[in-house]
């Protein structure tokens, strides 16, 4: 039986647009590529060192480079061709893959190597983010966006729980398999994005005056819907993150190997994909602010639930929650996102966008690397999520707009 948000006849579906099938099909093999390199490094890194701190720099040195381009990968994605960028951006990350591979092959053990890889990777998906973002609005009409992004996030989900585990399984065999999928993946994916048809695009001027360069950022700042919503996801998983602390909880704390680091990294995967796939079919009508603050609270609460945990049968349910919870403000903060945005700011927008979710996501596994070296994984991990939940109460007063938005729908 099919899903309904895979339909192909219905036009508020996006699976009624040719372009956005392949366009869906390549974020899937970028990011199954991602993961799976995401498991093999942090795990090669943490077993060589025996140091969490080092994984906090994984974290960092993947986000520097979009925080200190973000005026240059925006303004790129508006002006040029959106599909060209993403092809350019995912051209270099077959590159990294093929240099993780050769060190795998060549038995290299220095870690300074990998992170010079790690960093060409950062820069290629600080250009590839803004990009992806951005080019999916101009695939489907505004009456399937929503649908579009929240089928978009299954890509990406489903990656996340299939990924991992591979990514765990496959090193556990032989670092050189792990490896191997993520470039043959890569490749596939670029090869995915040339079958995209060009599509309708309104493109910024060739003006690059700091003016221009800045739209993004001024844009963000006076709309406090948006500016509330996004940094609401950046202080939340800045601070509640644990992804980077995986590898100590699988090895240290529930005494797994590598499979148990891919289960773990699979589990958020799971719920998240779960929570996309029932918003693909019932989409939220109302109270979507209110619903933003609750579930990113929710989520601080289960990732002090797996903060304390001691067993995979508490862990793996845990994390499950947590990506469920997360995945309700994803889909509707990134919704706002897209329609409030004008197209021909779109790149720029996103490329802000892009810096938060790299300083959450990134930055927040540095944050929890520092937070576990001086006073361990457990409590780096429970009083950042106690932190989430006290960020959720105080966006409720900062940015009271956010929590009185009701409809996912482009404003008058």
């Amino acid at each position: 039986m099919r899903l309904a948000f895979f339909t192909s006849d219905n036009p508020e579906k996006a699976f009624h647009y040719a372009g956005y099938r392949y366009f869906w099909f390549a974020v899937l093999a970028t990011s199954f590529s991602a993961q799976i390199m995401a498991v093999a490094v942090a795990w090669q890194v943490y077993d060589t060192t025996g140091n969490p701190l080092y994984l906090g720099l994984i974290g960092l040195a993947q986000f520097l480079p979009s925080l200190l381009l973000v005026l240059v990968t925006g303004w790129v994605s508006d002006r040029f061709s959106r599909r060209g960028v993403m092809a350019v951006s995912v051209l270099v990350e077959v590159g990294c893959a093929a240099a993780l591979l050769w060190f795998a092959i060549t038995g290299f053990s220095d870690v300074g190597p990998i992170f010079i890889v790690l960093v060409l990777l950062g820069i290629s998906r600080a250009f590839l983010g803004p990009a992806r973002a951005s080019l999916a609005p101009n695939l489907v009409p505004q009456k399937a966006l929503g649908n579009a992004i929240a089928v978009n996030a299954t890509a990406w989900q489903a990656a996340g729980v299939i990924g991992p585990a591979a990514g765990g399984l496959l090193y556990g065999v032989f670092p050189e398999a792990a490896y191997g999928v993520a470039l043959a993946l890569a490749i596939l994916s670029l090869v995915l994005i040339f079958a995209i048809p060009k599509p309708a695009q309104r493109r910024a001027d060739s003006n690059t005056s700091r003016t221009k360069l800045f739209a993004g950022f001024r844009y963000v700042w006076h709309q406090k819907v948006v500016l509330g919503a996004i940094s609401l996801d950046l202080f939340a998983v800045l601070l509640g993150g644990a992804v980077a602390l995986l590898p100590v909880y699988a090895r240290d704390i529930l005494e797994t190997g590598p499979w148990g680091l891919g289960l773990l990294r699979a589990a958020p995967g799971v719920g998240a994909i779960l929570v996309a796939l029932i918003l693909a079919r019932y989409p939220i009508r109302d109270h979507a602010g209110k619903l933003l603050l609750w579930f990113v609270a929710a989520f601080g609460f289960c990732t002090v639930v797996f903060g304390f945990s001691t067993s995979v049968w508490i862990a793996v349910p845990a994390l499950f929650l947590v990506g469920a919870t997360d995945m309700v403000s994803v889909v509707i903060r990134e919704t706002l996102l897209q329609l409030w945005t004008p197209d021909d700011l779109r790149g720029r927008v996103n490329a802000v966008n892009s810096v938060f979710l790299g300083a959450s996501n990134e930055l927040g596994e540095f944050r929890a690397g520092v937070m576990a070296f001086w006073i361990g994984a457990v409590p780096a991990v429970v009083l950042g999520g106690l932190a989430t939940m006290g960020v959720a109460a105080g966006w409720r007063v900062l940015f009271p707009e956010m929590a009185k938005v009701r409809k996912l729908a482009k404003p008058d």
